[in-house]
């Protein structure tokens, strides 16, 4: 029971950080076509910089947890994806390098270098963090003693690469949506117009991946047995469907928030599917790691299970008290701050 539990606890936390950093990422990804100067670009940094890092603290979570849950399954992702995985944290240090450097001097080739550094640390992560749960969907070459036979470009396979670009479209509609809620005039009309463009390519992509899963993975076995989990991939499909419909009422935040959902419901899809997975093996279903055969103690699962009642809503309060406080849009005044 207590195994169960931490798995979807360990779906949910992924699902967060992905609703809360994408639209970080997203934004970051498309600086160099939303913001056409220096003001616009400042922002779009404005935007990001009161939350990006307590946003990063859901990942944090999620490793965390797979560590103290799940030590055997952690110990052999960060192995078999550990390229991938180094990949997406030095790209994740220089974006966050990048918000207390890009200031440092009043100089356009600096700021250029710095911007380019964000775009890079914003787009990376999502794609590799796309292709490794894709892979992860699929299922990794892991043997008898949980090692992992291949290497980085065994990950980059179509169906891979399928799941790095969902994940990418994702953020940046939202972020594209984040940044027409907090901009206002021609940035705020350029955000909302992208966002309606890329919402299309989603849609396309969001059906590809949907229909390569049926024949790539097994995520649908549990689906077929219990149809109650179908709910699931609904609130992901009716999430995204209530994007375009808010986006042409102008419905910002609701926007926003259909989005989330989307994003929410994608991730648990792919958790409920794998389930009781965690890294299911391509070689043999014997060799794969479950919330069974990879768990800490029960004393330990416990235990944690108390940490997190106790701390996790405080993250949460936490979070909403933050953006609350920065609810309002941001303004090139309130930027000022900058140039003394």
């Amino acid at each position: 029971m207590l195994e169960t539990i931490w798995f979807v606890l360990w779906g949910v936390l992924w699902a967060v950080y992905f609703m809360l950093d994408g639209y970080d990422l997203g934004l970051g990804t498309l600086l160099p076509i939303l913001a056409k100067d220096d003001a616009e670009k400042r922002i779009v940094y404005g935007a990001m910089g009161p939350h990006w890092d307590g946003n990063e603290v859901w990942l944090i979570t999620a490793g965390g947890v797979t560590f103290a849950a799940f030590p055997t399954t952690y110990a052999v992702m960060f192995s078999g994806l550990y390229s991938a995985l180094m990949l997406i944290l030095f790209a994740l240090i220089l974006r966050g390098v990048t918000f207390a450097f890009r200031g440092g001097l009043d100089s356009p080739g600096w700021r250029k270098l710095w911007d380019l550094c964000l775009v890079v640390g914003s787009f990376l992560p999502g794609l590799l963090l796309g292709v490794a749960f894709a892979n992860i969907f699929r299922g990794l070459p892991i043997d008898q003693d949980g090692i992992f036979q291949g290497t980085l470009f065994t990950l980059l396979n179509p169906y891979g690469l399928a799941g790095g670009v969902l994940f990418v479209l994702f953020f940046m509609v939202h972020g594209s949506l984040w940044l027409a809620i907090k901009s206002e005039g021609e940035l705020h009309r350029r955000a909302a117009a992208l966002a309606g463009k890329l919402w299309w390519a989603l849609l396309v992509m969001a059906v590809i991946f949907l229909l390569a899963t049926r024949r790539a993975t097994h995520l649908y076995d549990n689906y077929l047995a219990n149809p109650l989990l179908f709910l699931i991939p609904a609130v992901a499909v009716a999430g995204l469907i209530m994007v375009k419909i808010f986006l042409g009422r102008q419905a910002w935040w609701r926007a926003w928030f259909a989005s989330a959902a989307a994003i929410v419901g994608t991730t648990l899809f792919g958790v409920a599917g794998l389930y009781p997975n965690l890294l299911p093996s391509s070689l043999d279903p014997a060799f794969s790691l479950t919330a069974f055969n990879s768990s800490s103690s029960q004393l330990t699962l416990k235990i944690m299970l108390g940490v997190a009642l106790t701390f996790v809503p405080i993250v949460i309060a936490y979070q909403v008290w933050s953006h609350l406080l920065f609810k309002d849009k941001v303004k090139e005044e309130d930027l000022a701050y900058e140039e003394s």
